[in-house]
């Protein structure tokens, strides 16, 4: 089963920015129903999205639940620590850390930068054997994944030995044993995937924030830890590998006073694909070596996705670390270890995109001819092409095209206003008209439905022909909505209902004119009145008669009933 990603996304707080988009270097975010997720495989864990995510839906993975497990597991467990701890770590001392996580349950606590050293030594050997051309560091593992997938063409081209990390895992499990763990602490995302890929050399990788949560979980206290608990750095403490965490920082330790390499650092993944974007023609390294310092966070580990705080990569935080360097070079030390290592290209093919499909997706999103093409940006890509392209190998939807929607909303907004069958307008907060529709302007004279039809009464003053004007401002300053019935204007009995669009901005009014309505009901209402008064009428007619009739029988039979009594007795 392999291991979740390193980078993830919190669906519920994705807030349809598409910001991710805009600065993921791989493009490896798919929109799926309104949520920016990560695509697994065409990652590289730079963490590019969860520094840039405003609203902090874009995590690092926390395997904090598995560093607890590790160290109650009985093995012995090996801190390694980026050299970034420095500047991430500045108010304490280096030994107050070291004893604070022995405190916390590791058996010892070492600087990763000690295998940093070892790689240098290792690739300062290669390249004196090297035949000209370009080469390029194998540090970072987020570089590494990057050439592999998305410029396959270098992939030769990177020095065949460990990162530093492995190189260091594997230093701890010659000093210590193979059976003890290890746990890298660093402000990066991609070293996970080391992890994930190299569980035979590294455990863990774990944030730098999560090692504060590790250590507030045992109720260790960094700021309370006594001088003469400071613990040292095993095996011993790291030189030259200390400056690593900046840009740069490996080319100091592989220079020399005569060398027939040039050394360039570059950091950034953006700045990577430029510098992958054309491939050299080999007369031109015919006679030179050229050594890249490749570094996906801009300015280097110092800057990386796990650094917290405004002070992450500042001069502030380069001198922190230059501070603890005391020059020197990796040339010449002998390495523990045998850190050779191959990388093999990792391409991950897509579907061929035509002319044609291209075509049918820019038109889904109202875009006809080259001049709807806006390349505005909005949907997180930088062209609309790069976006159709995008919608066809299903990593976008058509709602992130913000022109899309715009025009899609005018258009059933115009739609409703023109066919409801009723008075509708908006007004601004200065009860200027924005937009109505004809059965409003046909609500007044002549004057102002040829207004309408010249110019759609659009920046009108409505208080000049509208007689309820006054409770429209009322709406537009109160908020809320108000409903009017039988509202007399001009001899007409309108239906008035206003409602609030944007608080203290706009308003909407819906008018019907319901005259004809009222005086068809009132028709009927007296009509209905004089069939009441003439059935009155009748039934009085009726009761008197019946009245006469029973009056005359009532005295029939009480004669009849006297005539019978008299007789019987």
């Amino acid at each position: 089963m392999s291991a979740p990603s390193p980078v993830y996304t919190t669906e519920n707080a994705c807030q349809d920015c598409y910001k991710c988009i805009r600065h993921c270097p791989c493009r490896a975010i798919r929109i799926d129903n309104g949520h920016a997720g990560v695509i697994v495989e065409l990652c590289v864990a730079c963490g590019m999205c969860v520094r840039v995510c405003p609203a902090k839906a874009k995590k690092i993975r926390s395997d904090l639940l598995r560093v607890k497990y590790l160290l109650n597991s009985g093995k012995k467990v090996y801190a390694s620590l980026a050299p970034s701890f420095i500047s991430y770590f500045k108010q304490y001392d280096r030994g107050a850390l070291a004893a604070a996580l022995i405190q916390a349950g590791f058996a010892g606590v070492s600087e990763t930068a000690l295998g940093a050293q070892i790689v240098s030594a290792e690739t300062a050997v290669f390249l004196d054997k090297a035949k000209p051309g370009v080469y390029l560091s194998s540090a970072c593992p987020a570089v590494v994944d990057y050439v592999r997938k998305y410029v396959p063409y270098y992939v030769a081209n990177i020095v065949p030995v460990f990162s530093p990390i492995l190189a260091h895992a594997k230093l701890l499990r010659k000093h210590y044993g193979q059976d003890i763990g290890v746990v890298f602490f660093g402000p990066c995302a991609a070293k996970k995937n080391e992890a994930d890929q190299h569980p035979e050399l590294l455990d863990l990788a774990v944030t730098f924030s999560d090692l504060v949560g590790l250590l507030a979980g045992e109720d260790v206290k960094l700021g309370s830890v006594e001088t003469g608990h400071y613990a040292a750095m095993s095996p011993n403490d790291a030189e030259e590998g200390k400056v690593y965490a900046v840009e740069g920082g490996m080319n100091d330790t592989l220079r020399r006073a005569k060398n027939d390499i040039r050394y360039i650092s570059v950091s950034g993944l953006h700045n990577l694909e430029r510098l992958f974007r054309d491939i050299p023609d080999p007369q031109m390294l015919h006679d030179c070596k050229i050594f890249a310092e490749c570094l996906a966070c801009s300015g280097g580990c110092i800057n990386g996705p796990a650094m917290s705080g405004s002070g992450a990569g500042t001069l502030a935080a380069i001198a922190q670390i230059v501070k603890e360097y005391k020059g020197g070079s990796s040339i010449g030390r002998q390495a523990e270890i045998l850190i050779e290592s191959q990388f093999l290209p990792d391409v991950r093919t897509e579907r061929n995109v035509t002319e044609n499909d291209i075509k049918t997706a820019l038109v889904s999103v109202g875009k006809f001819v080259a001049a709807d093409e806006l390349n505005c940006g909005g949907c997180g890509y930088s062209t609309c092409r790069e976006f159709a392209k995008a919608l066809l190998t299903n990593k976008a939807e058509t709602e992130m095209c913000v022109s899309y929607l715009r025009q899609l909303a005018q258009r059933k907004s115009n739609a409703l206003i023109r066919y409801i069958p009723a008075g509708v307008v908006i007004v601004d907060r200065n009860l200027k008209v924005l937009e109505c529709n004809k059965h409003f302007a046909e609500l007044f004279d002549e004057d102002i439905l040829t207004a309408f039809e010249t110019c759609g009464l659009v920046g009108a003053e409505i208080r000049l022909f509208v007689e309820f004007s006054d409770l429209i401002a009322s709406i537009l300053n109160g908020g809320g909505a108000l409903q009017r019935h039988h509202l007399v204007c001009s001899n007409q009995i309108l239906n008035v209902s206003i409602f609030t669009i944007s608080a203290h901005q706009s308003v909407g009014v819906i008018v019907q004119n319901v005259t004809n309505i009222e005086l068809h009901r009132e028709q009927v209402s007296e009509k209905a009145r004089a069939v009441i008064q003439k059935n009155i009428v009748t039934c009085q007619q009726i009761a008197r008669s019946l009245g006469e009739h029973m009056a005359e029988t009532e005295i029939l039979l009480r004669e009849i009933a006297g005539t019978y009594s008299a007789v019987k007795e």
